[in-house]
């Protein structure tokens, strides 16, 4: 367990970083794909490396996102897209495909 801060959520409730949390999202993501357990709890240990060296006590839940998407996107497109459709929080498809488009540009 690393020392990783709190967790701002949307609606502005704290709570702590859970990496078995983390782990359960991005293994729901990956269902059904080429992806083994080393490359998720490698995954994991990534996103955990970059909230320890942001140095806050507190970091926000969307920042967690990115850092998986990002992560995710590298290792498995449809995982991505998965955890990217459930992450989001969207009013219409249209926004979703939108946002999607716009990542895959960059």
């Amino acid at each position: 367990m690393i020392e990783a801060p709190l967790l701002v959520k949307k609606d502005g409730r704290r709570e702590a970083y859970s990496a078995l949390k983390l782990k359960n999202g991005i293994q729901a993501a990956c269902q059904k794909r080429p992806v083994s357990q080393s490359q998720i709890q490698s995954l994991v240990l990534k996103v955990e490396r970059k909230l320890v060296a942001k140095g806050s006590s507190e970091v926000h839940s969307e920042i967690v996102g990115r850092y998986v998407m990002s992560e995710l996107k590298k290792l498995d497109e449809v995982a991505y897209v998965r955890f990217a459709s459930v992450y989001m929080t969207f009013r219409e498809v249209n926004e979703f495909f939108q946002s999607l488009e716009s990542e895959w540009v960059k």
